[in-house]
C-alpha cells in the first residue's frame, strides 16, 4: 500500500500530487531584496515526470476515462511537458501515444519524447502551438486524432486542463501556506496553471492577488506565449487577473542563471520569467507571502542556454560545413529576415487606415482558417496557390497598392516577397496578422 509519510508507493502514478502529496515549496533566501515580504517557489519538476504538466495529463486522462471515452491511441499538440506526461500516463495505461510539435523546441525535449515512446511529428509552428495555423502542430494533432482508434484530448481547449490545478495545485498551496497567501504568480502558456489555481485560492480568499507574466514578442521560452497569442488562448482570462507583467528573454534567463548560483534552484527559463515579474510586482510589506510556479528544471534546456549565455559554452572544433541542396537557399532565408525588420511592415492602426482608404487586402491563410475570423471584402489567396503562381482576385495593375495578411505576420511576409517577385511594387505586410488585429479591438466580417 502506498504510503506518502515513508515515500513509499505501489505505482509511479501514485506520486502525482494533491493536497496530501504536494510537490514542495522553498522560500527564497537570496534573490528577493526585500526585508518583510517572503516568496515561494514551487518546484514542479517533483512531479513525477518532471513537470507542471504531469497534472494536466492525469486530469485530461482521468476526466476522458470517468466519461467513458474508449482509449487507445492519443495525439496531442505540445511544446514539450504536457507531451512527456502523457507519453508517460500512456505508457502506464498501455495506450499508444504521438506529438505534434515545434521542430524550435530544445532538442533535449524532442529526444526525451522519442526516448518515452512517442511517434513525433515535428513542424514548423511557435514554440508554443497556435490556433488556425494550417502547417502547425494543432491542425496536424486535430486531423491525426480523426484517424479511427485515436484520440486528441487537447489541452489547450479541454477544461479539464485548469480543472487540474483547481483540483491539486491550489488545494496544495493554500494548505501549504496556512491560508496565508497573498500573491500567487504564474506564467503564462496554456494559462491552465494561473486560471485554475487562482479561482481556488480567490475562492478561499478573494484578496489574494493573481498575476500572471508573459514574454515578449519574438521570444525564445518554450511553453509560454507572447500577449498577441494569448488573446486567442482559450483559457486566458486577463478578467479574473490582478496584473499581466510582460518580462524579456533577457532578463529570463539571467534571473534562471542566479537562481542555480544563488539559490541551488535547478529552475528552468520559464521559472526566471514568472520570478523576474513576481519581484516586479510584489510589495515589501508585512504578511506578504508570494508563491510562484517553477514549471520544470533547467535539464531540457540546455541548447537554449548555449544561445542564451553563451559564456558558459567553450567553443565546438569547427567543422567543414556540408554543401547545401541549394547553393543560394541561404540567401533566401537572409532576405525573409531582412524583411522581418525592413519598411514593407506596417502596424495594424496603419494597416485599417490603409484598408479603410481602398487598398486591397490579401489574405493569405487558408479558408478553413477565414470561418474563425477575416476582414471584410479581403481576397482569400492561400500562400500554397500564391507560391504555385497564382494571382487569382488580385488587380492586374501591378502598380496597385497591397496589404498581405496571415495569422501573425510570417506568412504574410513570404507573400509580398513573392507578390513582389510578381511585379507588385507597392506591397506591404501587416505586423502580427490577424492576431494583431483583434487584440487591438479593430472591426472584423
Amino acid at each position: 500500500m502506498s504510503d506518502h509519510s515513508l515515500r513509499t508507493y505501489d505505482s509511479i502514478l501514485d506520486l502525482l500530487p494533491n493536497a496530501d502529496n504536494p510537490t514542495p515549496i522553498v522560500r527564497l533566501q537570496r534573490i528577493p531584496d526585500f526585508r518583510h515580504a517572503q516568496v515561494y517557489a514551487k518546484l514542479e519538476w517533483y512531479n513525477p515526470f518532471g513537470a507542471v504538466k504531469d497534472r494536466v495529463a492525469a486530469n485530461l486522462i482521468r476526466d476522458a476515462e470517468e466519461r467513458g471515452e474508449k482509449l487507445e491511441n492519443l495525439v496531442e499538440p505540445t511544446s514539450g511537458n504536457t507531451g512527456i506526461g502523457l507519453a508517460m500516463m500512456s505508457n502506464a495505461r498501455r495506450y499508444g501515444f504521438a506529438a505534434t510539435l515545434s521542430n524550435q523546441i530544445p532538442l533535449e525535449k524532442r529526444t526525451a519524447l522519442r526516448l518515452f515512446g512517442t511517434d513525433l511529428v515535428e513542424l514548423n509552428d511557435d514554440l508554443c502551438p497556435m490556433p488556425g495555423q494550417p502547417e502547425g502542430a494543432m491542425l496536424e494533432a486535430e486531423k491525426l486524432g480523426a484517424r479511427p482508434g485515436w484520440r486528441e484530448l487537447n489541452q489547450y481547449a479541454n477544461p479539464a486542463n485548469p480543472d487540474a490545478h483547481y483540483r491539486t495545485t491550489g488545494p496544495e498551496i493554500w494548505r501549504q501556506t496556512g491560508g496565508a497567501i497573498t500573491h500567487f504568480v504564474a506564467s503564462l502558456g496554456t494559462c491552465g496553471t494561473i486560471t485554475g489555481t487562482g479561482r481556488f485560492l480567490k475562492e478561499q480568499n478573494p484578496d489574494v492577488k493573481v498575476i500572471g507574466v508573459h514574454p515578449g514578442l519574438g521570444h525564445d521560452i518554450p511553453g509560454v506565449r507572447a500577449r498577441r497569442a494569448l488573446a486567442v488562448t482559450d483559457f486566458f482570462h486577463p478578467e479574473e487577473y490582478d496584473d499581466i507583467i510582460e518580462i524579456d528573454d533577457e532578463q529570463s534567463y539571467g534571473l534562471c542563471r542566479r537562481l542555480h548560483l544563488e539559490e541551488s534552484i535547478i529552475a528552468g527559463p520559464s521559472s526566471g520569467l514568472a520570478l523576474a515579474g513576481a519581484l516586479r510586482t510584489i510589495p515589501d510589506e508585512p504578511g506578504v507571502i508570494a508563491v510562484v510556479i517553477f514549471p520544470d528544471n533547467a535539464f531540457k534546456y540546455l541548447s537554449s542556454f548555449r544561445k542564451h549565455l553563451p559564456d558558459l559554452f567553450p567553443p565546438e572544433p569547427e567543422e567543414a560545413d556540408a554543401a547545401p541542396a541549394n547553393p543560394f537557399g541561404e540567401y533566401l532565408e537572409d532576405a525573409f529576415e531582412l524583411a522581418k525588420s525592413g519598411p514593407d511592415r506596417v502596424d495594424v492602426t496603419e494597416a485599417n487606415r490603409l484598408v479603410e482608404s481602398g487598398v486591397t487586402l490579401v489574405d493569405v491563410r487558408n479558408p478553413p482558417e477565414l470561418e474563425q475570423v477575416h476582414l471584410r471584402d479581403s481576397v482569400n489567396l492561400p500562400l500554397p496557390d500564391l507560391s504555385a503562381g497564382s494571382l487569382d482576385g488580385l488587380p492586374t495593375d501591378r502598380s496597385t497598392p497591397i496589404l498581405t495578411l496571415c495569422g501573425v505576420g510570417t506568412r504574410s511576409l513570404y507573400a509580398l516577397l513573392l507578390l513582389k517577385a510578381q511585379g507588385y511594387t507597392d506591397v506591404r505586410s501587416v505586423d502580427g496578422g490577424i492576431n494583431a488585429w483583434v487584440e487591438a479591438g479593430l472591426p472584423t466580417a
